[in-house]
């Protein structure tokens, strides 16, 4: 069997028994898809070779048993370990042996260290998407190989040589030493299966590249503008370079999936491997079906969409971002999974619940309506639904008739009334209003319905959220023009006015006006407040979670100084994303990740805070998950601790209990929903048969 028949061009029952034989006798995952072989072509390097496939053993000798099967059938392997090549070492035509998912134990460490000088990290735009920029590449690595051998120099470093280096050998080595190179490894793979061209008889330096000459990808028409990426779906897939900072285990936010499954394409870096293969530039692309993949679909399906990595990844990859055009392509012309419906169309469903709120509570906390209906919503039935208020913010605000402010007058703020504040915890909004009157501003709030479209957004209905943002802008323009700030309590739905929005609508002048205006409640009072004014002492300790869109958007340091002057001493979690992130915690099929993601880090650290100490996170789903996740502990927002600092002392004990939260019903209200539905079905049904 000749490595071209395994590549798919030739004999497909040779592959069909390789992969036979490993899933009989390999303890390990066994994956020969699309998706894996996408998600591992590239490694962290700027070479390109689409594996045969890809096994993840799950103890030493099941790779070494894996090893054994490929050579019974001629089939070239390739060991991976820690996913940071950067040479093309880790990258071919071979089964990849990926041992970094469950082999991560330290047997022994031999402690070694190198020194020298001149060594230089360098990122040099070569242009290898051209013949030209290819011929350039080639030149310079000629001339950099010769200028550092000739000062007696090494090649090699601690990324190892690779395809990157291994036509260069000979500079350094000589012919002889590098020829004694092949013969020792004829010894022992005599048949040149073990990760062939990259040390001996190597592919070229600049064979094999990701971009070159040859790279023709589709250029799709997308609903983003992508107005940082030369406005390019491409350009910004383009962006991950490989880096795989997104495969860290701690600290920051990105990436969360990652953390959680330990698999490649759950990484940032691998759904951008797909993502690219998906583009058709090459003629051996193992994505072939462009935004219909089901591949890329399930590679996306656990990215919670933190935006975690538009912070934290050095280039600024934004799968957020990339995931909701995907979606908004993929599902285009034909239905979607219930959950989009169900949960995209919150803030709708949100609206209608006015009502009658009890009611509503009722069924959905009703032990067979709520079954069935978390069953056709797409729902996890691990997850309680949130319980509505009563009375929401707005129909609060409108119930105190006070006359508004003018929107030119320069004490005048517009508090943003987001869906999760206004229909679930209204009391933060509350909160808001009296500690920004404290402050002396004159707060507006709309009236109209308004909605910045985040769950439109992150299901991936754009045209809908389009549509939602502009009826927005209508209801705001008053205030626009008038340059009033807009202060948002929520930080997920105020991170799109500052990214999502913009992108979306990249020469709407008036997102470009809000972008400008938006601020956040701690940025209001921190930069923006009377010189005389001081919030409220709290004098305590507070555990402190910061949501994802807030680290990767709007960042905290008004919060960290806000809470500074009202003496609150915070320790401000490096734990990562809470795992609920909006709708990807509520979905059917991600509660498991969900509670890992959170289990790593978040819940422990709540659980470990002191009775006496305030947990805060201003996120509703940081709060949710805090409530849900057995910590004992109810999460408040910064507004909610300084509104009720303004009475003065706190308990000494669970602080939060003070908190207005909306009660669930109560087992009677539950059950007489239970027993009244089927009734009203009946009624219903009898009434339809009488005017038929």
């Amino acid at each position: 069997m000749t490595p071209g028949d395994m590549s798919g061009t030739g004999d497909t029952t040779d592959r069909a028994a390789l992969i036979a034989a490993l899933r009989a006798e390999v303890d390990g995952e066994i994956r020969f898809d699309a998706g894996s072989r996408g998600a591992y072509a590239t490694d962290g390097s700027n070479y390109r070779q689409v594996p045969l496939g890809v096994v993840v053993p799950r103890t030493v000798e099941a790779g070494a048993r894996a090893v054994s099967v490929c050579a019974r059938f001629a089939a070239p392997v390739l060991s991976r370990g820690g996913g940071t090549s950067l040479a093309g070492q880790c990258t071919n035509t071979a089964v990849v042996i990926d041992w970094s998912k469950y082999c991560t134990d330290l047997i022994t460490v031999d402690l070694y260290g190198h020194f020298g000088q001149g060594c230089v990290h360098t990122r040099i735009p070569f242009g290898l998407r051209t013949a030209e920029g290819v011929a350039d590449f080639r030149r310079f690595l000629e001339r950099a190989a010769d200028l550092v051998t000739s000062y007696g120099g090494s090649l090699s470093g601690e990324h190892g040589d690779g395809q990157a280096r291994g036509e260069l050998l000979t500079r350094m080595f000589g012919e002889r030493l590098v020829g004694a190179f092949g013969e020792l490894k004829a010894l022992f793979d005599p048949d040149d299966r073990m990760n062939p061209g990259k040390i001996v008889r190597p592919q070229p330096v600049d064979g094999q590249l990701r971009l070159g000459a040859d790279w023709r990808p589709d250029t799709p028409a997308t609903r983003f503008g992508f107005p940082d990426d030369e406005h390019s779906f491409t350009r910004a897939v383009l962006r991950c370079v490989g880096i795989g900072n997104c495969r860290s285990h701690s600290g920051g936010v990105m990436c969360p999936s990652y953390r959680a499954t330990r698999e490649e394409e759950h990484s940032t870096r691998g759904r951008a491997r797909l993502l690219f293969e998906m583009l058709n530039g090459h003629a051996d692309s193992a994505i072939r079906d462009g935004w219909r993949s089901t591949a890329v679909r399930d590679a996306l399906d656990l990215c919670l969409a933190c935006k975690g990595c538009k912070s934290d990844c050095p280039t600024g990859v934004d799968m957020a971002t990339l995931k909701a055009e995907f979606l908004s392509h993929h599902y285009e012309g034909r239905p979607r999974p219930a959950a989009h419906y169900a949960l995209g169309w919150l803030p709708l469903w949100a609206r209608l619940s006015r009502l009658a709120p009890s009611l509503v509570n009722s069924a959905l906390h009703a032990p067979g309506p709520a079954r069935a209906g978390k069953l056709l919503a797409g729902v996890d039935g691990s997850r309680a639904a949130p319980v509505f208020a009563e009375e929401s913010f707005v129909q609060w605000w409108r119930a105190r008739a006070d006359e508004p402010p003018d929107p030119a007058d320069p004490r005048t703020v517009l508090l943003w009334p987001d869906t999760f504040t206004t229909y679930f915890h209204p009391a933060i909004g509350r909160s808001a209003v009296r500690v920004l009157a404290d402050a002396g501003f004159r707060v507006a709030v709309p009236t109209r319905p308004v909605c910045c479209g985040l769950t439109w957004i992150s299901t991936g209905q754009l045209d809908t959220a389009k549509r939602v943002l502009r009826r927005t802008l209508d209801v705001l323009a008053p205030y626009l023009e008038a340059g009033t700030p807009v202060i948002g309590l929520e930080p997920s739905c105020t991170a799109v006015f500052r990214s999502d929005a913009p992108e979306l609508l990249p020469d709407n002048q008036d997102v470009q006006r809000l972008a400008g205006q938006v601020r956040t409640f701690a940025e209001q009072l921190v930069h923006h407040a009377p010189d005389d004014w001081r919030p409220p002492a709290l004098a305590r300790q507070a555990l402190v979670q910061t949501h994802c869109h807030q680290h990767a958007v709007l960042k905290d340091d008004a919060d960290r100084a806000l809470m500074r002057r009202a003496h609150l001493d915070a320790d401000v979690l490096d734990e990562g994303c809470c795992g609920l992130a909006g709708n990807f915690g509520f979905e059917r099929g991600h509660h498991e990740v969900s509670m890992t993601v959170a289990e790593q880090g978040v819940l422990p650290a709540v659980r470990g805070a002191a009775p006496d100490s305030l947990v805060l996170a201003d996120g509703f789903s940081c709060r949710t998950q805090t409530e849900e996740g057995g910590t004992g502990r109810r999460a408040l927002h910064l507004a909610e601790a300084l509104a009720l600092a303004l009475d003065g002392n706190l308990p000494s004990d669970h602080p939060e209990r003070l908190a207005d939260r909306p009660s669930p019903p109560s087992r009677a209200a539950r059950w007489a929903t239970t027993a009244a539905l089927p009734l009203g079905a009946a009624l219903a049904l009898r009434l339809l048969r009488r005017r038929a």
